[in-house]
């Protein structure tokens, strides 16, 4: 595998809003990989996750999916249940589109010291990660590198929940910038992916799942997505760090204006050296 660069969601620029649309719009801008938003819920159904499949496959484009923004595993009763469920049907349309991951935001901290809040989102992730397997799905749950340290999500706890089998990272980097406003320069970069290395070893490297866009924030972290030339995000560093260390996977682009800056990533990473 490489590194593929693409949109999460359908790109801009397509004739439809759909899936389909957008995985042949994903094949005519050259890029390789899209990120099906299920943010809203899980709305896509049995057949048409089948042809997203046979398409995705027929034009050689990677896909993942983006479990509901509506999930709290550190919520209580009812929240929680329904945050399992909700990640579980991801995983069950991801799979039948062939999906590699599902990602995932875990969780709020709420009142419980950020170890209790990591024991209360593992046992949730094992309980899910057995359903999956009983239900034999394939698909790797990631669970993203949060904007807010009020959430669930410092890279520390990312890496360190991979403990459970068939959960992985998905590093927003943008995310990890907004928390401080440090993580912006190539030294940076390069001790993330030198952690997430330490922590998984060099395959973790060659399956990576990232997010990527421009960013505001304020001192208590992300606010809104941008337009990678209209934020402070050093993207161009971040690329020459992904270059650096030869990492494979797939890079997803968050940025509003989705495909142009995907292709901004694009460039940047093939002017590296690497392609």
């Amino acid at each position: 595998m490489v590194l593929l660069f693409g949109t999460a969601g359908t790109p801009i620029s397509s004739s439809g809003s759909d899936s389909l649309s957008g995985i042949k719009r994903i094949h005519e801008l050259g890029l390789g990989c899209m990120e099906l938003e299920f943010v809203r819920g899980v709305k896509m159904k049995e057949e048409t996750a089948q042809n997203v499949n046979i398409l995705a496959k027929d034009l050689d484009i990677k896909l993942s999916v983006h479990a509901p923004y509506y999930i709290n595993l550190n919520g209580e009763g009812e929240t929680r249940l329904k945050s399992r469920e909700r990640i579980l049907n991801s995983a069950r349309i991801g799979n039948i589109c062939r999906a590699r991951s599902v990602v995932v935001h875990a969780g709020f901290i709420q009142k419980d010291t950020r170890e209790a809040a990591y024991e209360k989102i593992k046992k949730e992730l094992i309980q899910i990660r057995e359903q999956m397997n009983t239900e034999g799905l394939s698909i790797a749950i990631r669970i993203e590198t949060m904007g807010r340290i009020s959430q669930f999500g410092i890279l520390d706890e990312v890496l360190a929940i991979t403990e459970v089998e068939g959960v992985f990272p998905c590093i927003d980097f943008s995310h990890l910038h907004a928390i401080t406003g440090k993580n912006n320069s190539l030294e940076e970069f390069a001790h993330i992916l030198g952690s997430i290395e330490n922590k998984l070893g060099r395959e973790g490297l060659n399956n990576m799942h990232i997010h990527v866009s421009g960013i505001e924030y304020s001192v208590k972290g992300e606010k809104n997505h941008l337009e990678l030339e209209k934020s402070d995000f050093n993207f161009r560093e971040l690329v020459q760090a992904f270059s650096d260390f030869d990492i494979q996977g797939m890079v997803i682009c968050e940025s509003p204006n989705l495909e142009v800056d995907a292709l901004k990533l694009k460039k940047e990473y093939e002017k590296s050296g690497r392609h």
